[in-house]
C-alpha cells in the first residue's frame, strides 16, 4: 500500500504582470521546479472593486503610491484568449491548469475550459452566490481558509455540498492573508482544528519567507502546498516579493518530497539495510573462556558479543544452567 503524493501547486497569481511570454516562463519554471500545479488568478476588476477601494499595506510601494487597487488589478487582468493559451501551453507541458475565480463572469469564463480543478480564494469564502454557481460544477475543490473562523468555513463547506459538490472532492487549505506572514501569525495548528472539526483534508497555502512552515505542515497532515512562484522578487507587482523564485522553489519541492518519502508506512520493521546491519551491530551468546563437554554454562563462562549472528542475549537465562553439548573455545559463538 502506497501514499497518494502531496500536491505541489505554484502559486504564480498575477506574477505574469500580464505577459503571456512572462506566463508561459513561469510554466516552464514551475514544470522544472517539480510542481505539480500552475495556478493563476482570473477576474474582471470592474465585478471585483469599486474604482476607489484603497490597496492593502503590502501592495503599495513608492513606484505606486497613489495607485487605486482597482487600477493595481486591472494592469493584471487576464481575457479569455490569455486563458485558454495558459491553459493549452500547460497541457502541453503536462503540468496541472488550476485557477482561483473572484467573480461569476469570471467562473463563466474559466468553464469554458472544461477545468478539472477549481480554487475558491480566501476572499470570497463569504460570496454566497458564487459558491453556490462553483458547488453546482461538481470540480475537485481547493478552498483557501485566510481570515476566516470557524463558523465560515463551516458555511461555505455547506453550500459547495449542498450545491452538488462531493465532500471527498474538497481540500481546504489553512493560510494567513498577509504578505509575507510572520512565523508568529501562522497557526498551524489550526489546519489540525479545520481537519477534525470538519472532517476534511486539508493542506497549507504558505505565505510566510522561506520553506520551513511548508515542511512543518506535510508532517501534520497537509495533503497539499500552495506557494507564491516568480521568476524575479524584483519584479514590478504586488506578489513578487513574497514568492519564491525557481531556485528556492525547486529547493522547497525537494525538501517535501524527500519528508514524504520518510515517512513510510505505518508498519514498524527493519528495512532491508537494517537487517544487514543487525548481523553486524547486534549482540549474541559466546564463550567466555574455554568450556568443556557436560560444563553447566553460567556467568563465569559465557558472555554477550557482537556480531548478532547466534543465539539471542533474549535467551541467556534459558542458557544459564544448561549443561553443555560440546567443547567451546574462548570467544567462540554459542
Amino acid at each position: 500500500m502506497t501514499k497518494k503524493p502531496l500536491l505541489i501547486i505554484a502559486e504564480i497569481g498575477v506574477n505574469h504582470n500580464g505577459d503571456i511570454k512572462l506566463a508561459k516562463k513561469l510554466i516552464d519554471k514551475a514544470k522544472d521546479c517539480g510542481a505539480d500545479f500552475v495556478k493563476f488568478q482570473i477576474y474582471e476588476t470592474t465585478n471585483m472593486v469599486t474604482k476607489n477601494a484603497p490597496k492593502a499595506k503590502y501592495q503599495i510601494n513608492k513606484k505606486n503610491s497613489k495607485e487605486t487597487h482597482y487600477e493595481m488589478l486591472k494592469k493584471y487582468e487576464v481575457n479569455s484568449n490569455f486563458l485558454k493559451k495558459i491553459s493549452d501551453y500547460s497541457k502541453k507541458k503536462k503540468i496541472n491548469f488550476l485557477a482561483s475565480v473572484f467573480d461569476l463572469n469570471s467562473l463563466n469564463i474559466l468553464k469554458k475550459i472544461n477545468p478539472k480543478y477549481i480554487k475558491i480564494p480566501s476572499g470570497e469564502i463569504t460570496n454566497l452566490p458564487l459558491l453556490e454557481k462553483i458547488g453546482k460544477l461538481n470540480l475537485k475543490v481547493i478552498m483557501s481558509s485566510g481570515m476566516s473562523n470557524m463558523k465560515e468555513l463551516d458555511n461555505a463547506l455547506k453550500v459547495l455540498i449542498k450545491s452538488g459538490t462531493f465532500k471527498k472532492n474538497i481540500i481546504i487549505l489553512h493560510c494567513t492573508t498577509s504578505y509575507p506572514t510572520k512565523f508568529d501569525d501562522v497557526n498551524l495548528n489550526a489546519m489540525l482544528k479545520i481537519k477534525k472539526k470538519l472532517n476534511i483534508e486539508i493542506g497549507y497555502s504558505d505565505h510566510t519567507k522561506g520553506i520551513e512552515v511548508a515542511i512543518a505542515a506535510i508532517s501534520l497532515g497537509a495533503k497539499v502546498i500552495e506557494k507564491h512562484f516568480t521568476l524575479n522578487k524584483r519584479l514590478n507587482g504586488p506578489d513578487h516579493l513574497s514568492s519564491l523564485n525557481p531556485l528556492e522553489f525547486k529547493a522547497m519541492v525537494k525538501s517535501i518530497r524527500n519528508v514524504e518519502n520518510a515517512f513510510g508506512l505505518s508498519l514498524k520493521k527493519p528495512t532491508k539495510i537494517e537487517t544487514q546491519n543487525s548481523l553486524i551491530v547486534r549482540k549474541s551468546i559466546f564463550a567466555l573462556k574455554n568450556i568443556k563437554k557436560g560444563e553447566k554454562f553460567s556467568l563465569e563462562n559465557i558472555c554477550i558479543k557482537r556480531p548478532g549472528v547466534g543465539k539471542s542475549p533474549m535467551m541467556w537465562y534459558k542458557l544459564i544452567g544448561k549443561k553443555s553439548k560440546k567443547n567451546y573455545k574462548a570467544d567462540e559463538l554459542i
